[in-house]
């Protein structure tokens, strides 16, 4: 914005020097917040991850059914020693 103007035209170069130092620290600004926004889509996806997979095998556990052996077939195990 600031080349456009008569005032840039007519400066002695001071300008230009501030100028590149305000955008790289915008750029370097615009580069933390990418980076702070993608771990947390990264770490967001990973505990919601985390959490469908502990309540699938909650899940699996309700609906399994319970696969222990009957006293029945205890009693005819442990009889013949």
């Amino acid at each position: 914005l600031r080349c456009c103007t008569a005032a840039s035209v007519v400066t002695d170069g001071s300008g230009a020097a501030a100028d590149e130092r305000s955008l790289y620290i915008m750029r370097v600004v615009q580069i933390a917040v990418m980076c702070v926004l993608a771990l947390t889509v990264v770490f967001g996806i990973f505990f919601l991850g985390c959490n469908l997979l502990i309540k699938s095998e909650g899940m699996i556990n309700f609906l399994v059914k319970d696969r222990r052996p009957s006293k029945e077939v205890e009693a005819v195990v442990v009889g013949p020693y």
